[in-house]
């Protein structure tokens, strides 16, 4: 399995930079409540997610055009549901205008907005930065699948 490299505040440009470059919302990371990582190795793949309790929004998912279709976008997001379980998260929420089919393949399920907890439809993210078109998707760990 894929291990993950927690960035760090001084790593948050590099992250910016691949967000941006990805044509991806990328003004409230440096917001606290937030947890970032990459891939570690070669090129470089970022996600991270936003805690609410036992919720997380899944956040930032960046993988490089050239890493695209190789695996690394499901292995990055299985390491990252590992370690939201290893700190009592039990269910990744998150939005997508792009991605929807890819995050159904790897187990997210549809939902509907009024279904998020309140934290997270308080989030810049779920308001101001994800248009309402966007999908809305939940992924529970707590199922003996994951």
């Amino acid at each position: 399995m894929l291990r993950l490299t927690r960035l760090h505040d001084s790593d948050l440009a590099q992250l910016e930079v691949a967000l941006d470059a990805a044509n991806l919302p990328y003004d409230d990371v440096r917001e606290a409540g937030r947890l970032f990582y990459s891939s570690g190795e070669g090129e470089l793949a970022f996600v991270g997610m936003e805690i609410f309790g036992a919720d997380a929004l899944l956040r930032s998912l960046v993988v490089p055009s050239a890493a695209r279709g190789k695996g690394l976008g499901k292995s990055i997001v299985e390491a990252l549901a590992v370690e939201a379980k290893k700190i009592g998260i039990e269910r990744l929420w998150l939005l997508t205008t792009t991605a929807a089919d890819f995050f159904a393949a790897i187990g997210f399920e549809p939902a509907a907005r009024p279904e998020a907890p309140r934290k997270i439809q308080t989030t810049r993210e779920f308001r101001d930065l994800c248009p309402a078109s966007a999908a809305f998707m939940k992924l529970d760990l707590t199922r003996a699948h994951q």
